[in-house]
């Protein structure tokens, strides 16, 4: 499912650093000036094995006629509009302020729920004066200080609560797989959506959407059953400046959520860009299925060897994640589109994969007999079970006696092994280490 968490307040209470911390990297530019986030920043956070996704915002000031803080303002209301849960910040050393109030009163007539963020609280005297914030009278407070990390767990710990677990959502009747096409701007998602179509609307349900919105459509044609989401293109974050723009990038993003799989389509003419890599490694971190569509084959010059070379350059892009199912298309003349459709069914079953306890130790363990992990100390690292775990993501136990000493290089040989040993092309593996 797809749970998206906003962070709001005025100008200069530190919700690009709370940002940056929760998504683990430094996207936000951060500076002790206001205004300096003018434009919105999402990313993708994890805490105790549940992902959300995180908008940042600019400074919300309520009545000013600066035109970038009117901007700013009607950003606020589409991150407040698209958010699941809001974390509204404010600062301990100012106290509340007019502007703290005007952002209370709004989101009042909101039914959502807020998290009263009261942010630099790093000592005892401050931990004093943060009281007062519980005079706003919701029913969540949390004392952080975003620069130091404190009191950011227990944040993060009252948040993922209120994600709802898998076996919490309503169940629908018909399970059928759900493909999002995605990729930049004019790379031809709309007209791969429309050569699989047709003409004769008849055999496809249009569910409710607008142009702002995921399109989605149901094909059943040929003894083939999914449902496609169309997505706007979605840019660097840099030239993300429409609010329109914004509110359908953060639909995309939402559509990649709810999806079993991912067509990722590049333009072949421009070959695979940073911005594509940011798109797959998003795929890769909500771990779902993916194809790699390389569109608008048509247009490229080819000789014997163009396919081979030119698909050689894309693994070698994408790496480490190699095993990905990689199709040449023309939406636009209709190439291969339906071997790209038979590619993401097969994605689609691999990731309901199950892998028999005994075939996955007869097959596993003189492997890493053979090639076992280095030693750590002096130890001896010896795997002696390995089991897959019930889970919507193929995910794998390996049972060791020091879980905590094997390297990063070691869990991507396993994974290899696991991939060259069994169908999982496409699908994204997680491997945990287990003391036995």
């Amino acid at each position: 499912m797809s749970y998206t968490v906003a962070i709001v307040g005025r100008p200069n209470v530190g919700k690009s650093t709370l940002f940056n911390r929760l998504v683990g990297e430094r996207q936000a530019i951060v500076d002790d000036f206001s205004g300096v986030t003018r434009d919105r920043h999402y990313g993708v956070s994890d805490w105790g094995g549940r992902n959300f996704n995180v908008i940042d915002t600019g400074g919300f000031v309520a009545h000013s006629d600066d035109v970038f803080e009117k901007a700013i303002r009607s950003q606020v209301d589409i991150a407040i509009e698209e958010a699941s849960l809001i974390l509204m910040m404010v600062d301990v050393t100012t106290g509340i302020t007019d502007l703290d109030d005007d952002i209370v009163r709004k989101l009042r007539k909101v039914s959502k729920r807020v998290f009263i963020v009261v942010n630099k609280v790093d000592n005892a005297k401050r931990q004093l004066m943060a009281a007062e914030f519980y005079g706003l009278g919701f029913e969540h407070t949390y004392f952080v200080s975003s620069i130091t990390g404190s009191g950011t767990g227990e944040l993060l710990d009252a948040l993922v609560e209120e994600i709802p677990m898998a076996e919490d959502l309503p169940i629908e009747e018909e399970e059928v797989p759900h493909f999002a096409i995605v990729g930049q701007p004019n790379v031809g998602k709309s007209t791969l959506l429309n050569a699989l179509v047709g003409e004769d609307r008849n055999i496809v349900t249009n569910v409710a959407g607008t142009t702002r919105d995921a399109i989605h459509t149901r094909y059943k044609m040929y003894g083939k059953d999914f449902v496609l989401v169309d997505t706007a293109g979605i840019r660097k974050k840099s030239a993300v400046k429409e609010d329109l723009e914004f509110y359908t990038v953060i639909r995309a993003i939402k559509a990649i959520d709810e999806a079993d799989v991912c067509l990722l389509l590049i333009d072949a003419n421009t070959g695979i860009e940073s911005q594509d890599l940011s798109i797959l490694s998003t795929i890769q971190r909500k771990k779902k299925g993916l194809v790699i569509l390389v569109n608008k084959w048509d247009m490229v010059e080819k000789d014997t060897n163009t396919l081979k070379y030119y698909e050689e350059s894309v693994r070698h892009r994408i790496a480490p994640f190699r095993d990905v199912p990689i199709i040449f298309v023309s939406a636009k003349d209709k190439i291969r589109i339906f071997k790209a459709m038979e590619a993401a069914l097969q994605v689609y079953e691999n990731k309901k994969i199950k892998v028999p306890t005994s075939k996955l130790n007869d097959i596993m363990l003189p492997i890493i007999e053979a090639f076992p992990p280095p030693m750590v100390r002096g130890n001896f690292i010896k795997v002696k079970y390995i089991t897959q775990l019930p889970s919507r993501t193929p995910s794998f136990a390996f049972f060791t006696n020091y879980p905590k000493d094997i390297k990063d290089s070691y869990r991507n040989f396993l994974e290899n092994k696991l991939r060259e040993h069994f169908q999982l092309s496409g699908v994204p593996i997680n491997i945990f280490f287990r003391s036995k």
